[in-house]
């Protein structure tokens, strides 16, 4: 019941927080993602053993003019039996869901002043993510963003999450891990 007390606050606050700025620019992002939990400090160990089995990542972003924005993701994935968390190999198969509140800073702008098409971003933000349990993490990740046409309507984006879970020693399955993100993202 706690749990499910914190996910309508988290839920609440993320969609309170893009209602206030309602004037300003709005992006829906769609794509795929990925999920190393492997039990190591490494997001690209073992690459071949990431789930990957209903990678589906959405997310709606509200952007200001200083750089700032807030972003609210699902990401939705599947482990599948025989695939490999935290050195435990598992004996059926797990879906993954998550729900994550994103501060983002874009500073391509600083390092590339004229490429207007390409664009660097870090974040941080709060999540609440099942596997077998339901946790909640801190996060921590970047990104790039490339502008596809010159209105700067339709891009890619590429990014990788640290998601820290904050009960992680009692957690079993639903521990620390990483999660790249590569989404189609559209300016609404």
């Amino acid at each position: 019941m706690k749990k499910l007390l914190l996910l309508l606050i988290l839920v609440s606050f993320s969609l309170s927080s893009s209602a206030q700025r309602s004037d300003n620019e709005w992006f829906a992002s769609v794509g795929l993602n990925a999920i190393n939990s492997l039990g190591t400090q490494s997001p690209i160990n073992s690459p071949g053993d990431w789930a990957n089995g209903l990678p589906i990542s959405l997310g709606v972003e509200l952007g200001w003019t200083s750089g700032l924005s807030i972003e609210q993701a699902f990401t939705l994935n599947k482990f599948s039996e025989d695939d490999v968390i935290d050195n435990a190999d598992l004996k059926e198969d797990y879906t993954y869901t998550s729900f994550d509140t994103h501060v983002k800073y874009y500073f391509g702008k600083h390092i590339f002043p004229e490429a207007d098409w390409l664009d660097f971003y870090g974040n941080a933000g709060i999540g609440i993510f099942s596997i077998e349990d339901t946790n909640i993490s801190a996060n921590l990740g970047g990104g790039v963003l490339v502008w596809l046409n010159r209105r700067q309507t339709i891009g890619i984006r590429g990014q990788v999450i640290a998601k820290f879970a904050l009960n992680h020693k009692d957690s079993g399955l639903d521990n620390n891990h990483y999660q790249t993100h590569l989404q189609l993202v559209f300016a609404l």
